[in-house]
């Protein structure tokens, strides 16, 4: 059974799906669903395409062009068997995955931590924006102010335009 890969999106394709697309030139594209068929057929570029294998690969989103996994590819290969030489690859593969582990984390908080400066950034913009209505209108005299720490309340001069202006409403 031969699983080819998607052209354009690099998913697998099983016996019996997807598209053959062989051009003039004889050069024969595979596509995995009609999707992927239609977007070569309108030119489009597969790295520019963000659900595309290749998009992601190339803008950090997957952990797949890791060495590792060529390490991992690499060690499928049936060979002679030799004591020394099984010992060394079970302990490399044990690393294998510590380090996978790690690098899965590390990329992890890294999308966390640009995810946190964007949203303080636009936090911050918006409190650009909006900052007439953070500021207070006028600030309080510092010589009508008594007492401010102790027991009594807080007492303000009011002049005699707003002494009109209050009794009007009352």
């Amino acid at each position: 059974m031969r699983l080819e890969k998607c052209w354009f999106c690099s998913s697998t394709i099983y016996p019996g799906h997807g598209i053959c697309f062989v051009r003039n030139d004889s050069k024969v594209f595979r596509f995995c669903r009609s999707k992927c068929h239609k977007n070569f057929k309108m030119k489009r570029n597969p790295r520019k395409v963000k659900w595309t294998r290749a998009y992601r690969v190339l803008h950090g989103k997957d952990a797949s062009s890791d060495s590792v996994f060529q390490f991992e590819r690499r060690r499928n290969r049936p060979e002679r068997y030799n004591r020394h030489t099984a010992q060394s690859t079970l302990r490399a593969m044990k690393r294998v995955e510590d380090v996978r582990v790690r690098r899965a984390e590390r990329l992890q908080l890294k999308r966390l931590s640009s995810k946190e400066h964007g949203r303080r950034h636009a936090d911050k913009y918006e409190l650009e924006q909006q900052l007439h209505l953070v500021r207070a209108v006028a600030p309080i005299p510092k010589e009508n102010v008594e007492n401010p720490r102790g027991s009594e309340q807080l007492k303000v001069a009011v002049s005699s335009s707003q002494q009109d202006r209050q009794a009007s409403y009352a």
